[in-house]
């Protein structure tokens, strides 16, 4: 009646083992480190990097607990803060000998200090949020009014791209604050040039009107429900550069969210160099599209026999290469709409643009007048310009839809369509708050937030042996398997634990003890019905389940609607509190019938159980 099949207890067993190796590296705490990550956009490191740090820091006397590349970074972990400090500098000189340009960025960071058996199993600790590890908090104003503006000097290009097409004269195209004003001669061209631009431009409303010389006009004004799209879109490009470039500082879980319509919240546990975070997050990148330069003389300044030609530049291709570019701007970033990653025809990796009309119009007549030669993409951060690509030119190429492929992995192709996409700000930006959460107070919060875990389960488990005897032990053993699998949970999903967090998991604790106390309470009423001791155990299990079910998947809903509906701290409470419900429904039921089973179960002539008073009504 009592007895669970072996293949429970392998589940039980299982469970626990897992739970316990993924809740071990929480207990080993962090160890200062080094990040090496690329400062340019076309500069990528590899596994061979390892091996270069390893040579600098053995160089310089230092010893690294262990070096490593996690895919696009090298991390160092070292034993203190002292030594960490020396190799920052050893791998800045050995990375950076030109302090004036610096190729890749060396910050500080921090690394669990995990044995390399738990690593290897990819075991790795929870997040700690700004709140408990400290760091940085930035709150920024995005500058939609110059969002709008620039969306709009994009229409008047297009504007004069579409009258000039349908060949409808006009006396010049201007914008006037938030709108854009063209001037006709006639009525007949203004009614021509409406309809067209009405057909062509949904984005815009036009009004006829008159200028103070006596030309009639058409103005035009962006529809709100265009506007509406403009700012979420730079708002939603600014999230997505800005998460780019802090990628660059290696921050764990860096928080990047928007508060309001037209402000960004950025939050980066452990960064405590504010200066260097500002730097990163300030960076503007634009786009360029200039015409590569193959003639003798460049070729001449490429093999150093002579100076760079009159009108041109020397830059570094992808691979370092050196290419010699023309001064003159084909295309600009304001041309293009979109760039994503995809295929040729010849099923290799390519990237696709898309053009606005005036870059459509521009490209096609470059392109149709310069087969055979290459044409440079460059990305310009900080005042250095790097060539992204330069592809040679197949035929004429319209419509606005430009393909770009050759010697480019996908892995390439991605990142140079993220780049080409969101590589600059869509609207300028403000930090218009910021706070620095030191170390010493995120500590202070840990230890704070732990203790009235400890003690909450402390009085818990004095409560539940003092009132259920062995069922309270049995109890007590449960919600601290509860614990172990909430914990693990959290660290295989790489979850970021806030303060909110632990006062979730505090809750979570009071919820799966609830389910126990339902349990014992039902064992206790069949054992004053009159039942035998095994058939009040297996009968007080079964009639609890039903009600245990319900009132967990009643606060799972709650649970879920803020995890849907809630953002920041909110998030951070409700992701906790979920899964808190699913590990208190398997410890509080399933393991804990368990014990029970082991315990009881095999005694055939059980006469009594150790549940504390169980009180009679008087006949």
């Amino acid at each position: 009646m009592n007895r669970y099949s072996w293949w429970k207890y392998l589940i039980i067993a299982v469970a626990l083992f897992i739970g316990l190796i993924y809740t071990l590296p929480n207990f080993f705490g962090e160890a200062p480190a080094v990040q090496l990550s690329s400062g340019k956009a076309t500069l990528k490191l590899n596994a061979e990097s390892v091996a270069k740090v390893e040579a600098a820091l053995k160089a310089g006397g230092l010893t690294a607990d262990f070096v490593e590349f996690d895919g696009s970074s090298v991390r160092a972990r070292f034993k203190d803060t002292d030594t960490q400090l020396k190799a920052r500098d050893i791998i800045t000189r050995a990375f950076n000998p030109d302090a004036t340009d610096p190729h890749y960025i060396v910050a500080l960071n921090l690394l669990s200090r995990s044995p390399a058996w738990l690593r290897a199993m990819h075991a790795q600790p929870m997040y700690l949020g700004l709140d408990l590890r400290g760091g940085v908090h930035f709150l920024m104003q995005v500058d939609m009014k110059a969002a709008l503006t620039q969306k709009l000097e994009s229409l008047s290009g297009d504007m004069r791209t579409l009258l000039r097409d349908k060949d409808i004269r006009h006396s010049g195209i201007r914008r006037d604050d938030q709108a854009v004003i063209v001037r006709f001669r006639d009525d007949a061209g203004r009614k021509a040039a409406r309809t067209l631009l009405t057909d062509s431009l949904p984005d815009l409303l036009w009004i006829d009107g008159t200028d103070d010389s006596g030309d009639v006009t058409l103005v035009g004004k962006l529809n709100p429900k265009s506007e509406r799209a403009i700012q979420e879109q730079a708002l939603k490009q600014n999230i997505t550069t800005l998460h780019n470039r802090i990628n660059e500082l290696g921050v764990a879980e860096p928080v990047i969210q928007q508060q309001g319509l037209d402000r960004v919240v950025v939050q980066l546990p452990g960064v405590q160099d504010t200066a260097k975070a500002k730097d990163i997050i300030g960076r503007t990148a634009t786009l360029e599209v200039r015409m590569v330069d193959d003639g003798t003389e460049a070729q001449a300044a490429l093999s150093g026999a002579g100076a760079v030609p009159f009108g041109t530049e020397r830059y570094l291709e992808r691979g370092g290469v050196p290419i010699i570019v023309k001064r003159q701007v084909v295309l600009t970033g304001d041309n293009l709409t979109d760039a994503q990653a995809g295929f040729d025809e010849n099923q290799e990796a390519a990237v696709h643009l898309t053009l606005d009309a005036r870059g459509a119009r521009i490209f096609r007549d470059i392109t149709r007048e310069n087969i055979g030669k290459r044409m440079a993409i460059l990305l310009f951060e900080k005042g250095k310009g790097e060539v992204v690509t330069a592809p040679v030119i197949r035929g004429e190429i319209g419509g606005g839809r430009v393909q770009i492929s050759g010697r480019m992995s996908t892995e390439e192709a991605s990142d140079t369509a993220l780049l080409l996409r969101a590589g600059s700000l869509a609207a300028p930006m403000e930090i218009i708050e910021e706070r620095t959460v030191g170390p010493s107070l995120g500590a202070e919060n840990i230890a704070q937030g732990f203790n009235s875990l400890i003690y909450g389960f402390a009085a818990i488990a004095v409560f539940m042996v003092f009132y259920y005897m062995l069922f309270g032990v049995f109890s007590t053993i449960a919600l601290s398997v509860n614990l172990l699998l909430l914990v693990a949970v959290l660290s295989m999903l790489q979850a970021t634990l806030t303060l909110p967090g632990i006062a979730a998991i505090a809750l979570t604790l009071g919820m799966a003890i609830d389910s126990n106390v339902l349990i014992n309470e039902r064992v206790r009423e069949e054992l004053r019905n009159g039942s035998a001791p095994q058939s009040a155990i297996a009968a007080g299990y079964e009639h609890a389940w039903a009600t245990i079910l319900d009132s967990n998947v009643t606060t799972l809903i709650a649970g879920l609607s803020l995890l849907a509906f809630g953002s920041g701290p909110v998030k951070g409470f409700a992701v906790v509190h979920c899964l808190g419900i699913l590990t208190s429904m398997f410890s509080a039921v399933f393991f804990s019938r368990g014990l029970v089973n082991l315990w009881y179960g095999r005694q055939k002539k059980l006469k009594s159980v150790s549940i504390g008073q169980v009180w009679k009504a008087q006949e």
